[in-house]
């Protein structure tokens, strides 16, 4: 061991990745700004080894895919995706104000008119979908 202390990746091809919006038990999202337009999008972050381990490599091919193919304001786009010697990165839309799960759990029940907002967007993406 060289004792030289890990730094984070800062950089990802045109993405400067900031901090760590979200995470899971199979990734980890960082926020991040492309520099070639200055747009900011989300970077979901793999492990390719937990990916491989858990046999999930084909049912993220087909995810992927079917994001690349779904075109809808209620549904996150997907940009791109790359991949290095141990990590898969997938490029996504920046979805601003958090998840609709943390905004019940915080605040309790939602509005009657909020919820009917909420379900027909996705009813909207759902049909869309199918």
């Amino acid at each position: 061991m060289s004792g030289k202390p890990v730094r984070p990746r800062t950089r990802l091809g045109k993405y400067k990745l900031g901090k760590t919006i979200g995470e899971g038990s199979f990734a980890k999202v960082k926020f991040a700004k492309d520099v070639e337009n200055g747009n900011h999008v989300a970077i979901k972050i793999l492990d390719r080894n937990h990916v491989l381990s858990h046999k999930m490599t084909e049912q993220l091919k087909k995810e992927i895919s079917a994001m690349k193919m779904i075109n809808h304001p209620n549904v996150v786009k997907i940009y791109e995706v790359m991949a290095s010697k141990t990590k898969i990165y997938i490029v996504l839309e920046l979805i601003n104000g958090g998840e609709l799960f943390d905004k019940i759990a915080q605040s309790g029940r939602l509005k009657e008119d909020e919820a009917r907002s909420y379900f027909h967007q996705l009813i909207n993406a759902v049909d869309y979908c199918h």
